[in-house]
């Protein structure tokens, strides 16, 4: 365009000067060896442009006649570039695509064309065709000199971290990652396995250091970045606390200006605020994260705040944490629990039954067998609620890539991901059928079998005597194996009574079908005289107790 312009002034100003001679004429007159020579003064001034092109024209021949050799070369130079140029492309698209053959064929040709010295990518092709072949030495060897190459140093560095990374060498990537960092802090790929391997090796404040520059380098987004130092101060937080509680405590409080959801930063602030025996401030911190969320944790730690509280006080502050977040499941249960300490059964059973048909899951109905335990005794009740425990849903956890973990963690066990753990109910595969919703629940509560009475003499074999309570433990009878007898209450006779399942344990344990519940047999009396076997569980007129003379042996008690 600019080429043009001057053009197009450069013809103007000549026709503008003809044009002005044209309107002026007159004579030149020039004597040269006795001659004088006249002429117009249009004539000249032609004569004198047409010397001057025409001189521009000798020059531009003879100067394409002196350089034409090197413009021959130039040209030939020109065409096996473009050819090499256009071997590497094809070679680097095979490569991408996976054929193994023409990625080799092409990189071959481009060695021919093309120096190594002049375009570096012939070391990626080449590289690229190795692996291909599964010729994984002479790939790492190429990566190497790159890695020594300036120009392809970050190139050949992540060849070789994705090369150890396939070894299992995770040392030996955790040093290929941090050296790329050193020379190329913007790269993602080489940041995030460095902050991933200072994570792991527990070096926090490092850690936090190179999150921090990959946010000014613009790496991260802004909340992803915020919470990711959220969850590192956590843990760093959680690493002071036995030695520096004042130190963990500003490192979870800066966790959750980050992240004010987190729930291990209030977990850990509160635990640090209560080693500096200032209740106000961690019951402060918990109210504000259970707010936002209940979470089963943050009630234990409210809770259980004070550790000289009565039970009564303690059921005074779950109550406090369900008129903060009412209608809510945890708030619920966090009642529920706290009463049944408190044995206020009633207020107990009525918020678990709420939280049932709220939400029917395992705690849930687990809460309602050992409050059924605690107030009635009746195992068969105990049993029902246990057997809707087993065919509902489980109870949230913490749960990262399929791994299910007791307590919260920075970072996942299987990929070391940061920030991976979610509060969530768990993917299981159930033996038995799942039943969800409130029907489930109203359900499971109608069908609740009436309180059982203490089995008469007429339908119960004889039974061994039992010792009242403070007195010795009577004697145990033959095969077989039983286990000791609860005492009965203080008004009424000491009489059999039912023994205590450990029915959490075995429900937490596995999930069953409800079919393997099988309930203990009837009494039978022995043969040769032996001391009869007593009944322990569910009278023998329940339809659940099977007849021991259907062929089964009556001599082996199953819970369960």
């Amino acid at each position: 365009m600019v080429r043009l312009f001057i053009f197009l002034v450069v013809v103007l100003a000549l026709g503008w000067g003809f044009s002005w001679l044209a309107d002026r004429p007159g004579l030149i007159s020039i004597t040269w060896q006795d001659h004088l020579i006249e002429t117009s003064l249009m004539v000249a001034a032609t004569a004198v442009v047409a010397l001057i092109g025409l001189a521009m024209i000798l020059w531009w021949i003879v100067g394409v006649i002196w350089t034409s050799p090197y413009s021959v070369r130039r040209y030939f130079r020109a065409r096996k570039r473009d050819r090499g140029y256009q071997a590497l492309s094809t070679g680097l698209i095979a490569a991408g695509a996976g054929n193994a053959l023409l990625a080799r064929k092409m990189s071959l040709r481009t060695r021919g064309l093309i120096s190594a010295d002049q375009e570096p990518l012939i070391h990626l092709l080449e590289a690229q065709a190795a692996l291909i072949e599964g010729k994984h030495d002479e790939a790492r060897k190429k990566f190497e000199q790159m890695a020594e190459d300036p120009e392809t140093r970050e190139l050949g560095l992540r060849g070789l971290y994705m090369e150890a990374r396939r070894l299992g060498a995770n040392e030996a990537a955790r040093q290929y990652a941090e050296k790329a960092v050193e020379h190329a802090p913007y790269l993602p790929w080489a940041a995030q396995a460095t902050l991933e391997s200072r994570s792991q090796a527990g070096r926090w404040d490092d850690a936090i250091r190179l999150l921090d520059q990959q946010r000014m380098a613009n790496i991260l987004e802004k909340p992803q970045a915020e919470r990711w130092k959220a969850v590192l101060l956590t843990a760093k937080a959680n690493d002071r606390l036995e030695g520096d509680p004042k130190g963990a405590r500003d490192d979870a409080m800066a966790a959750l200006k980050l992240a004010k959801d987190l729930v291990p930063a209030a977990v850990i602030a509160a635990k640090a605020w209560l080693r500096e025996d200032n209740i106000r401030k961690a019951a402060s911190t918990l109210e504000g994260v259970w707010k936002l969320g209940p979470h089963p944790e943050i009630a234990r730690a409210y809770i259980r705040a004070r550790s000289g509280d009565s039970t009564i006080d303690r059921l005074k502050r779950a109550e406090k944490l369900e008129a903060m977040r009412p209608n809510n499941v945890e708030s619920l249960l966090a009642v529920a629990q706290a009463a049944l300490d408190a044995q206020e059964f009633k207020k107990a059973r009525a918020k678990a039954e709420a939280a049932a048909r709220m939400e029917p899951r395992e705690a849930v109905y687990l809460l309602l067998a050992d409050i059924e335990e605690a107030e009635t005794g009746d195992q068969g009740r105990v049993r029902h609620w246990m057997a809707q425990a087993l065919r509902a849903p489980r109870d949230p956890a913490w749960v990262a890539d399929g791994f299910v973990s007791e307590k919260w963690l920075p970072l996942s066990p299987v990929t070391g991901r940061i920030d991976a753990f979610e509060w969530k109910a768990p993917f299981d595969q159930l033996e038995g059928p799942v039943e969800e919703g409130s029907l489930a629940a109203d359900t499971a509560i109608a069908s609740l079998p009436p309180v059982s009475e203490a089995p008469s003499a007429s339908k119960v074999s004889p039974a061994p005597k039992v010792a009242p309570v403070g007195e010795a433990k009577a004697e145990e009878a033959p095969k077989p194996i039983l286990v000791p007898i609860k005492p009965a209450p203080q008004e009424a006779k000491p009489a059999p009574q039912e023994i205590k399942p450990p029915h959490r344990e075995l429900a937490v344990a596995a999930k069953t079908p409800a079919s393997a519940n099988v309930t203990p047999k009837t009494g039978k009396t022995p043969e040769n005289g032996e001391e009869p076997v007593p009944f322990f569980g569910r009278p023998p007129d329940d339809p659940g107790v099977k007849d021991p003379e259907a062929g089964q042996p009556a001599t082996r008690l199953r819970l369960f």
